[in-house]
């Protein structure tokens, strides 16, 4: 942990309140509590915040359509994210709305931040806005589609032109100042890709942001001209620092600011990348550290969209198919930062094979020796031989690869490390026999299950982050003491007599359910 600070501070995006959770809003907070889990058990000093970002005209429009008051509307959609961090265990240490009080506050305290700093000034905005993207876009950025309505060229969502009284946000002035802090600051932006997209945005030339609505009136009023409401992204993006305490830089909290990671999917990235560390340069505040984009997912091969009707539901997938297994396929099928395509043949291909045959019947084939054939106890570890010791490294060095694959928020890559080390196991139990050494050299036997029993440790302290419920089940098998879950006992090994409880199956084959007949 040499020259790594003591706090760490994730964040997923504020999920904005204008329809149900769906898997994207899933994956992404997955990948933050992963990451929570993990620095938690590496001794890091971590806070997890996620939340729902609740004004602006959609939602105005949402409440309406729903014929709901805006604030009953948020409460209500509001509670379904809530659900699903229970749904999915995710383990976020707060859970922000931008309706509380204490974000008015700091909204406020930023905006007037940026006008003492001379960067807001009062104009007038004519062009085009999306309101289901609450985005500004020039006309080269949209396009007239078959039937004559005006559209935004990356996201579909129709435009309408607006001229209103809008404040304004000097962005033209930032460009220079943040192709100099990209360039000081190479991990800001990843993947890289990502990085490459922005640069060419900012060096391509930025206009002043529209800062301001005066067209509707669900949201966070302007300091001193009540008939302006922010532009709901400035008053989104602060919440990361509205959780820390802002403005108040005594708070106890503003010791995780700045934030190590902000978690977002990569069609806000502009909002993330350009507008947000620009807002916080201009007010004098340090922006995040990092901020990782990650792709889409499609449903078999088809884009997902509610019109298709191919919507994923998280919790129908939890459902179906166990939440650990969810949680694991999610972040291995796909290498992160891609878009990925959602198969349940793929999914079940994972379950069945990474999961069952692979690490389940691992488990289960040594400690079931174990019980019939030593009384249920930790084995006698005896001399260890080259072979031996090939996999006991192997299963050392995991906390150093893993920890630096996390770092980079490459979570596919920390799990295939994992699953060589499980597919080393099951050839060196194959190659070892432990089933015949017990008639021909018993103590020799003893040490192949140690090691084999303390690999499984090694590996399944890792998995915890990934699948906490089923390690957790793991390591009460190996009766591992909750003291003894951190990275700090990762070199700790599995003791020789300790009594171990009765193996049990963790992970059970998922078998399609029988069609009924026509």
């Amino acid at each position: 942990m040499s020259g790594r600070s003591s706090t760490y501070y994730v964040t997923t995006p504020i999920y904005y309140v204008n329809d149900v959770p769906h898997i994207g809003h899933a994956y992404t907070t997955l990948a933050c509590d992963v990451l929570a889990r993990f620095m938690r058990l590496d001794g890091r000093d971590v806070h997890f915040l996620t939340g729902t970002d609740e004004h602006g005209q959609k939602v105005e429009k949402a409440a309406a359509a729903a014929r709901l008051a805006p604030q009953a509307f948020t409460d209500k959609v509001s509670q379904s994210f809530r659900d699903l961090v229970e749904t999915m265990n995710y383990s976020p240490d707060n859970f922000i709305r931008t309706t509380e009080q204490r974000h008015h506050v700091a909204s406020q305290a930023l905006w007037d931040k940026l006008v003492a700093a001379g960067d807001i000034y009062l104009g007038k905005y004519a062009g085009w806005y999306s309101v289901r993207d609450e985005a500004y876009f020039v006309e080269g950025e949209t396009e007239v589609g078959p039937d004559n309505k005006r559209r935004a060229t990356a996201s579909g969502a129709e435009v309408e032109w607006v001229e209103e009284p809008s404040y304004f946000f000097r962005l033209s002035a930032w460009a220079e100042r943040l192709l100099d802090f990209y360039e000081r600051n190479p991990r800001f932006i990843a993947p890289e890709s990502r990085r490459n997209e922005v640069i060419s945005f900012v060096k391509g030339g930025l206009q002043d942001l529209s800062v301001s609505r005066t067209s509707f009136s669900w949201g966070v009023p302007v300091p001193g001209d009540a008939k302006h409401i922010m532009y709901v992204w400035l008053d989104a993006l602060t919440n990361y620092i509205t959780e820390c305490g802002y403005p108040d830089t005594a708070n106890p909290l503003w010791k995780y600011w700045p934030a190590d990671l902000h978690m977002v999917g990569k069609d806000i990235i502009r909002f993330h990348c350009v507008f947000w560390p620009a807002f916080l340069m201009a007010a004098g505040v340090a922006p995040p550290k990092r901020v990782f984009a990650h792709g889409w997912w499609t449903n078999e091969g088809q884009k997902i969209s509610k019109s298709l009707g191919n919507v994923i539901d998280p919790v129908e997938l939890v459902r179906t198919y166990g939440l650990d297994p969810v949680r694991y396929f999610l972040l291995r099928e796909v290498p992160f930062g891609n878009d990925g395509d959602l198969q349940r043949r793929a999914l079940v291909g994972r379950l069945n094979g990474d999961l069952a045959n692979a690490y389940g019947n691992l488990c289960q084939r040594v400690l079931s020796i174990v019980a019939k054939n030593l009384g249920g106890k930790v084995p006698l570890k005896g001399a260890i031989t080259e072979v031996d010791a090939a996999l006991l490294d192997r299963a050392r060095s995991l906390l150093t690869t893993v920890r630096a694959e996390l770092d980079e928020q490459a979570f596919h890559r920390a799990l295939i490390v994992l699953w060589e080390v499980i597919a080393d196991a099951n050839r060196y139990v194959d190659a070892q026999a432990p089933w015949a050494l017990a008639k021909t050299d018993p103590a020799r036997r003893d040490t192949v299950l140690w090691v084999l029993a303390e690999t499984v440790r090694r590996v399944t302290l890792l998995a915890q982050p990934f699948m906490p419920g089923s390690a957790a089940k793991i390591l009460d098998q190996l009766a591992i003491p909750g003291e003894d879950r951190v990275f700090a006992s990762f070199d700790k090994e599995l003791v020789s007599g300790t009594a171990l409880p009765a193996p049990q199956g963790v992970f059970p084959r998922y078998v399609e359910p029988a069609k009924a007949a026509s």
